[in-house]
């Protein structure tokens, strides 16, 4: 049953598995294992992995593995148990915060994490309304495809719900709006609601936005955004999904760069290195209103196994040094990067921090959709793995496992220098 081809595999889950489940690239790759930076195919040729940003310490870490065996072979159970390890790997992920975040709540899948923290955020403000960032994707639920503009702006979505109010997305490539003129649509948002006799729930954002195309919010964005909202008595989330736990090299949260500190922080993705684990972390005051009588219980959350996988995780993290490497490895990309900005026109910019890049592509100032699309088909047959996004699929994302060496980054531009040379 494990040797169907490709071919077989592309039919069965057209027919069982459901049509809207995609798969990347013109010709679908068949991935068998993974290590490290590089997933190997059914005859085992090795693709650098570029864009997996879930497995976060290189696919199948052997501490990670490990840990997730023995905890396996001996109980998997529910938080109704006690048990040392959610406490150990609690303790642990709370050391990562500041003081005054320090409850945790965990859960299965960003998606998870931030309709729990909506909900936490509807609880202690007992208001409905939540403000997001234009092209922001929060999650597969019906509650956070509610708050997310890339799915209810995009095809098959159903619009803009009542509750949901919309910044522009601050992209200083494209804008040239002051932070000041973006806090301007934030009080009027604030103000036309506070004028309906309505308040705000929360303000949910990425400190750098990842369906937006790789693109960092400008300096004190958030400083300012979030005493808008904690002024109109509103919570403050910050979704740290795509961009937490080192990846951005500089900080361990993406929330620190803007010098913020969220009532409630969401992780998911990179938490369990592939394990579908995920998490919610707040203040007591929050964590105290949402303990209002009903039982907060998730099945699998915060079981045996996905704290002893999380804790090896953070540990693998700091032991490798990976939030520095992340670093002076994206450092080095980004430079590398720019020289091939300087050399072929239909690189537009090129932006990120730490291992969190992306590469705009336009051509006679239009996005270069069709042409993003071929090179990164292009590069998969180099064994390259990339994928594209943004408002308009343009941008060339880059966000590999924070394992990714110069040599890997080398290669990558290279072959990317080959492929452009030739269009």
């Amino acid at each position: 049953m494990s040797n169907r081809s490709k071919k077989e595999l592309i039919e069965y889950r057209k027919k069982h598995l459901g049509k809207n489940l995609s798969l990347s690239y013109q010709k679908p790759l068949k991935i068998i294992r993974g290590r490290g930076q590089f997933l190997y195919d059914e005859n085992d040729v090795a693709y650098l992995d570029c864009v997996n940003n879930v497995c976060h310490v290189g696919h199948c870490h052997p501490k990670v593995v490990k840990a997730g065996q023995e905890q396996m072979s001996l109980l998997n159970t529910n938080t109704r148990y006690l048990h040392d390890n959610i406490i150990n790997y609690a303790d642990k992920l709370l050391s990562k915060f500041p003081a005054e975040l320090d409850v945790c709540f965990f859960v299965n899948s960003g998606s998870e994490a931030n309709e729990l923290a909506l909900r936490l955020a509807k609880t202690y403000t007992n208001q409905e309304d939540i403000i997001v960032i234009d092209h922001a994707y929060h999650g597969n639920t019906n509650a956070v495809i509610d708050i997310s503009p890339y799915k209810f702006n995009g095809k098959g979505g159903q619009g803009k719900p009542k509750h949901s109010h919309v910044l522009s997305m601050p992209d200083s490539y494209h804008e040239s709006k002051t932070i000041d003129e973006y806090m301007v649509e934030l009080e009027d948002i604030i103000a036309s609601l506070q004028k309906e006799g309505r308040g705000i729930a929360a303000f949910i954002a990425e400190a750098l936005l990842g369906c937006g195309g790789q693109v960092e919010l400008p300096p004190n964005y958030l400083k300012q955004a979030y005493k808008l909202v904690h002024d109109a008595a509103g919570v403050t989330i910050a979704d740290e999904v795509q961009i937490g736990f080192g990846r951005i090299g500089s900080h361990f949260w993406g929330f620190e760069s803007q010098g913020v500190v969220p009532d409630i922080v969401t992780m998911g993705k990179p938490i369990g290195n592939g394990h579908p684990m995920a998490a919610v972390v707040t203040s007591q005051k929050i964590a105290n209103a949402f303990a209002n009588g009903m039982e907060y219980f998730n099945t699998f959350g915060g079981n045996p196994v996905s704290s002893a996988i999380g804790l090896a995780v953070l540990e693998v993290i700091e032991d490798e040094e990976l939030q520095a490497n992340a670093l002076e490895v994206g450092n080095y990309f980004l430079a590398k990067l720019n020289l091939l900005k300087s050399k072929y026109q239909i690189i537009a910019d090129v932006r990120g921090r730490g291992l969190f890049i992306g590469v705009e592509l336009i051509i006679d100032n239009k996005p270069a959709t069709r042409q993003a699309n071929e090179i990164v088909n292009q590069m998969k047959e180099r064994c390259i793995l990339l994928s594209t996004d943004g408002p308009n699929n343009n941008v060339i994302k880059i966000k590999p496992p924070i394992v990714f060496s110069k040599r890997d980054v080398d290669y990558v531009v290279d072959n990317l220098d080959m492929v452009l040379a030739k269009r």
